[in-house]
């Protein structure tokens, strides 16, 4: 029997790719033990044990930014969580520690080289985040979901994605998704979708426009997300849901997507073939803009600023666009040749070559 704790979280960025791969490896090898490491705080907390795997949390631990009581506190209390974290590791008998970044990261790989075993790593985004930086220094298996990832020992293996994304036949579940939404399967259709917290830029700008839209023959299923703020405006063919938890069945109804560049957003529409515009977040360290170049770089999406994705670029840019089918068209052959769809079994793979 394996053994395995996979270790990060925070945001779905680090919890999906992680229970993407724990579901591949209980798949594969159903005797398998999969304890997986937080924070309380975290998404983990309520995605982990939804999703049937033990979760052991540790304290969250930012790294310091500046030097203050906190950053003078944080050695001792980083030293503590390590040996709480290798005290972990012997006493379930872990084989082999995995990480996707977060904070709950950075002490699994200290623990895991103290405690002489294996650690594997994933980054999803093309801009690695700090906890992944430090482990990949202790390990050559690592893996990352977009070329040119700089992380010493990268190798590409994709985005682990959830089956229903994996496994998603768009043509066959066309019909079923149309009636989900509310929505004409013949007619072409435009997700706009900013992630569950929203984009205000997009959601402002497309609802701005959502007249025009439909009026160049196109239907938008818009997920605003956040706080709702958007009333629908009553438009045939506009759709506006706050959320949504069958991103599958939206994915499958979409000609053209208008979103933000988070890893998972990208890669999910790559590997579908799913044609985008993508406006970066234009907040943090600029990972989102290196997310979507490669499938830019390979005429599968468009990249737009925030400042810039404003009603006047509709009518000038999109529009025309969306007026000519066969350039969206390509454009979606373009981002599949960017997408990978067998990322779980990619980083399962890495996984027990580390055994």
């Amino acid at each position: 029997m394996t053994r395995y704790l996979l270790a990060g979280g925070g945001t779905a960025g680090h919890v999906n790719p992680l229970l993407a791969v724990a579901d591949r490896l209980r798949r594969d090898d159903p005797a398998a033990e999969i304890l997986v490491l937080g924070t309380a705080e975290g998404l983990e907390a309520r995605l982990v044990p939804e999703r049937g795997y033990e979760l052991a949390t540790i304290p969250k631990l930012p790294f310091p930014r500046r030097p203050n009581a906190a950053a003078l506190r944080f050695p001792a209390e980083y030293r503590r969580t390590i040996g709480t974290v290798r005290s972990l590791i012997e006493q379930r008998a872990i084989d082999a520690v995995v990480g996707f970044g977060g904070y709950a990261a950075a002490p699994a790989y200290s623990a895991a080289r103290k405690a002489g075993i294996p650690l594997v790593l994933h980054e999803a985004n093309a801009k690695p985040g700090l906890a992944n930086r430090l482990g990949a220094r202790y390990t050559p298996f690592v893996g990352v979901a977009f070329e040119g990832t700089a992380l010493p020992h990268a190798t590409f293996v994709g985005m682990p994605l959830r089956v229903e994304v994996e496994e998603l036949d768009r043509a066959a579940t066309r019909p079923e998704a149309a009636a989900f939404f509310g929505l004409d399967a013949g007619r072409p259709t435009i997700l706009v979708t900013g992630g569950s917290l929203g984009a205000r830029r997009l959601n402002s700008t497309i609802a701005d426009r959502a007249a025009a839209l439909t009026g160049a023959g196109y239907q938008v299923l818009h997920i605003q997300g956040g706080r709702g703020e958007l009333t629908d405006p009553g438009i045939d063919g506009y759709r506006l849901v706050d959320y949504c938890d069958r991103m599958d069945l939206a994915f499958a109804i979409t000609d053209l997507a208008v979103a933000r560049s988070g890893a998972a957003t990208v890669s999910e529409f790559a590997a579908l073939g799913i044609p985008a515009v993508y406006v970066p977040y234009p907040v943090g360290n600029g990972e989102q803009r290196f997310n979507a170049a490669g499938v830019v770089a390979a005429g599968g999406g468009i990249l737009v600023d925030d400042a810039a994705f404003l009603p006047g670029w509709v009518d000038t840019e999109l529009l025309p666009l969306l007026a000519d089918r066969e350039r969206v068209t390509r454009m979606g052959e373009r981002a599949a040749t960017a997408g990978v769809r067998d990322g779980s079994d990619r980083m399962v793979s890495l996984i027990r070559s580390s055994l």
